[in-house]
């Protein structure tokens, strides 16, 4: 089964404001121009969100599934949906909560015994990381290719 739980409790704050389905699958639509989600629909059920739809590879499947999860109140996103154009690609990637007291520089020095390789964190990211020195305690973000 394809999911992601989440911190609930963090993230930005969409749920309650008007259609849930409509306000997750917008924001999935406008944080994914790289990574389209075609013929998407999204379906929130209490503290779960469901995806559906097409893909293009594994990884743009992932990139929808944190977008939705990076938001305050989803709790799981369930994918299982998203049909992949290619399943060439696999993705030998980690999925990292963010701790309090974390920093980009840090993480990178973890993953990959040097910090001054963050850029490649917030590129993997940008569809969840806006500004690499605006990342929060919760928030689920992608470590491409972390040394084992």
């Amino acid at each position: 089964m394809g999911f992601f739980d989440f911190v609930k409790d963090a993230g930005k704050k969409m749920l309650g404001l008007g259609d849930d389905n409509e306000n997750i699958k917008g924001y999935i639509a406008e944080n994914s121009k790289t990574m389209p989600i075609e013929n998407l629909e999204v379906i929130v059920d209490g503290e779960t969100v469901t995806i559906k739809g097409h893909a293009k590879n594994a990884e743009d499947r992932a990139k929808a599934a944190l977008i939705a999860g990076n938001i305050e109140g989803v709790a799981k996103v369930i994918f299982d949906d998203v049909t992949i154009e290619d399943d060439s690609i696999t993705l030998q990637d980690l999925y990292y909560e963010i701790q309090k007291g974390d920093t980009l520089w840090k993480v990178a020095d973890i993953y990959y015994k040097d910090g001054s390789r963050y850029p490649e964190i917030v590129e993997a990211n940008l569809e969840v990381i806006k500004d690499a020195d605006k990342i929060y305690p919760g928030q689920m973000i992608r470590i491409p290719n972390f040394v084992a």
